[in-house]
């Protein structure tokens, strides 16, 4: 499948939303982003419908409808027959009238190619052609079945689906035409063009409706329903996109099948496998993988579901008989389906059991199938791991223990204090080197106001001021001990943490090397003074010495020169 269903990378938020809601976990995590599989992709739109962040993007084929138009051949526009309650309740002529503004050359209602089903229907029904008969018009159904069940292949009525049914006949009334599938589908995409032929190209409603803003066409009111025909109104078959609405429109004369609707994938996989379980003998099945059906479809324009309004509308447009379709052979209708099962790994159980032991799950209660992680069982997430399909870090038990174990052996074995607070300064936590700087034990305070062992005032402006503190260096005379405290206020969680170095080591050494260095300039000085005093003595003698002998030989000069 081409790229019907894609991803924008930066906005997937890691939230595995779309896999707890994917039917078939056709989905892979790869650098924390999800990429669908497309071989095991259904096309159901569940994903697309689910994603917060609107990260999934349906392909959009407006520009290549551009192009059939432009190619010279008329293009008629075959309308789902949900669309008059995506455009509340307008009928196919203000339709048809937007749509011929586009270059269109006119548009019909999907619901006529669904009278050539219906009768196909009741003639197996007749025929008692097959002993469980599955409808086959939701192409995500076919390919659940395809895919996942092939042993149900068997019991899918082999019957075009309305869209390829009146696509078909459009082209058989007008040669040379191509055709536009529009609605509610993204499955509707693949069909197409696996069965090509009867339709070229498929648009979603939300792909109409963006081209008509862009062309800034608007639709005009009219009334909401067709000009009598034969006393009544013709379109009984505009019913199809409502839950049991195909039932509603078959003859079901045949008294030895049991009719009934399944709606909802999951429903419909539960019905798949009672099937498959055991046969339950004749009957006939409508089965549709949105809740609601057609109307519940994923490209449906509602912000909110309005299964209500949505189905008084459908119902209120459709008439009470027939479209004039001409008869069509089984031959002319006829659509084959082969199992087509996506290849899959089947790892030993050991490998499965060596998975779940990293996953810190070694005994069976330890096994919680939460589901968080998107999987039904952390057997089927141990599977999807082998299959690098998921990653072990989607467990959020695994997750939140190693977490927990990474943070408790922090706390447990760093040498600092740390005491956590609430914000009415009340001790919430405290480790083991908290409790000796105190020389407590936790039960002693824990629960109690932090100004049994600290001064609450720091904690208060840290909380009030949202200024966090750090390496503040504070004496603890009740301890008759220093500390570094930092203080970090944590506005998302609602807690301050206290952060506490015990460096009365630190403070002992820092005064003891203060009193050597005292002692060591106090005996310096004495020494630099004892000294200076034994200069200047010295000097004192040698200058008394150095006077009387300049007097001596001052009078031996006289002397020598008397003589």
């Amino acid at each position: 499948m081409p790229g019907y269903l894609t991803l924008k990378t930066s906005d997937c938020k890691n939230c595995y939303k779309c896999i707890r809601h994917c039917p078939v976990k056709s989905i892979r995590f790869e650098n924390n982003q999800a990429h669908i599989v497309e071989e095991e992709c259904i096309l159901c739109g569940r994903c697309f419908v689910a994603c917060p962040q609107n990260a999934k993007e349906i392909r959009n084929d407006v520009e290549s409808v551009r192009d059939l138009i432009a190619g010279g051949e008329p293009v008629y526009a075959s309308l789902a027959p949900s669309f008059t309650a995506n455009y509340g309740g307008l009928g196919i002529g203000a339709m048809e009238r937007a749509l011929k503004q586009l270059g269109f050359a006119g548009a019909e209602e999907t619901a006529a190619g669904a009278v050539i089903v219906k009768r196909q229907y009741d003639a197996m029904l007749r025929d008692e052609a097959q002993e469980v008969i599955i409808s086959s018009c939701c192409h995500s159904v076919n390919l659940l079945i395809q895919k996942y069940y092939p042993a149900a292949v068997p019991m899918l009525a082999p019957v075009l689906s309305p869209m390829l049914a009146h696509g078909m006949d459009i082209k058989r009334r007008h040669p040379g035409a191509r055709t536009v599938f529009i609605g509610p589908c993204i499955s509707k995409k693949d069909e197409a063009e696996s069965y090509a032929g009867p339709v070229d190209k498929t648009l979603t409603f939300g792909e109409l409706s963006r081209w008509l803003k862009q062309e800034n066409i608007g639709m005009d009111d009219e009334p909401r329903r067709e000009a009598p025909q034969d006393g009544g109104y013709r379109g009984l078959t505009r019913l199809f996109p409502a839950a049991g609405g195909i039932l509603r429109t078959m003859a079901k004369e045949n008294p030895r099948y049991a009719y009934f609707s399944v709606d909802g994938i999951d429903n419909c996989i539960c019905a798949i496998e009672d099937l498959v379980r055991k046969n339950p003998g004749r009957c006939f099945i409508e089965m549709s993988a949105c809740a609601g059906s057609c109307l519940g479809g994923p490209v449906m324009e509602q912000e909110k579901p309005s299964p209500v309004r949505d189905y008084i509308t459908v119902s209120r447009y459709a008439g009470d008989k027939d479209f004039e379709i001409p008869p069509y052979s089984a031959g002319e209708t006829e659509k084959k389906f082969f199992p087509r099962s996506p290849r899959r790994i089947y790892p030993g159980t050991g490998a499965v059991e060596e998975v779940l032991r990293k996953l810190g799950k070694t005994k069976p209660e330890h096994e919680l199938n939460c589901g968080s992680c998107g999987y039904n069982t952390c057997r089927e997430k141990a599977l999807a791991v082998l299959e690098g399909k998921a990653t072990l870090t989607m467990c959020l038990p695994y997750l939140k223990e190693r977490a927990e174990s990474f943070s408790d052996n922090i706390i447990t074995n760093t040498p600092n204090g740390i005491i956590v607070l609430n914000e009415i300064l009340e001790v919430q936590q405290i480790n083991a080197a908290a409790c000796r700087i105190f020389n407590i034990t936790p039960p002693d305070i824990l629960g109690d106001q932090v100004i049994r062992v600290l001064d609450p005032v720091p904690f208060n402006e840290v909380c009030r001021q949202g200024k966090n503190v750090y390496n503040r260096r504070v004496y603890l005379a009740d301890y008759q001990k220093y500390i570094d405290q930092t203080i970090v206020y944590d506005r998302n969680f609602h807690i301050i943490i206290g952060i506490m170095r015990d460096v009365t080591g630190e403070e002992s050494r820092k005064a003891a090397k203060e009193e050597f260095n005292r002692k060591t300039i106090e005996i310096t000085d004495q020494v630099i003074e004892k000294q200076m005093r034994a200069v200047h003595e010295i000097a004192s003698l040698l200058g008394e010495t150095a006077a009387e002998t300049k007097v001596a030989l001052t009078k031996f000069k006289e002397i020598l020169t008397n003589e």
